[in-house]
């Protein structure tokens, strides 16, 4: 699974080994860090001074997961979700640097670090079966990832409650989604 973040804008970061498919962007991996999903991103003060355009990013992904609400107490099942032409599609993303500790005891980490998170929205009709509660922004195609990384931020809300048709992601298999365990490509 892909989990860089692609601003096209913003700091140099180490540069990733992605599919080009929206042309004359390059990626921008961010290398430290889990993604952390910000739903109704706009009622959250953490994300609210990053909502301009120079805080957007498209995060890239081959295929998410989300467990399974059904699952039993202490053996939650995980459910993937992939484009139906097994392609790229994109996260609706923000990021921030923020100066701190991100490392352990151990080995401490102190400096400056870019943190990046995704909006999420209502589950549609293919993910609420298995995760009711949410699912991230998902964009499909060149214009969706232009529109978000260019709208005012007064207009972040209208494409955050967009649904995303049904038929534009599907459940992957068991057999394919083993190649998903740990985030990553086997």
């Amino acid at each position: 699974m892909i989990l860089y973040a692609w601003t096209g804008r913003g700091p140099k970061l180490p540069v990733a080994s992605l599919p080009r498919t929206i042309p004359e962007q390059r990626p921008e991996c961010l290398d430290r860090g889990s993604p952390r999903a910000a739903h109704r991103v706009r009622r959250r003060h953490h994300w609210r001074s990053v909502l301009g355009v120079a805080h957007r990013c498209i995060v890239p992904f081959t295929a998410f997961s989300e467990y399974e609400d059904a699952s039993p107490k202490g053996k939650k099942q995980i459910r993937w979700f992939a484009p139906r032409d097994r392609g790229v599609a994109y996260f609706a993303g923000l990021y921030r640097v923020w100066y701190g500790d991100y490392g352990s005891k151990k080995e401490p980490n102190e400096g400056d670090h870019v943190l990046f998170g995704f909006l999420t929205t209502d589950a549609n009709d293919l993910v609420r079966p298995v995760h009711a509660k949410a699912m991230p922004v998902v964009l499909t195609d060149q214009a969706a990832c232009e529109e978000w990384l260019n709208a005012p931020p007064e207009e972040i809300e209208a494409i955050q409650a967009r649904a995303l048709p049904a038929d534009a992601l599907e459940i992957v298999g068991d057999e394919e989604a083993a190649q998903f365990v740990g985030g990553h490509l086997k």
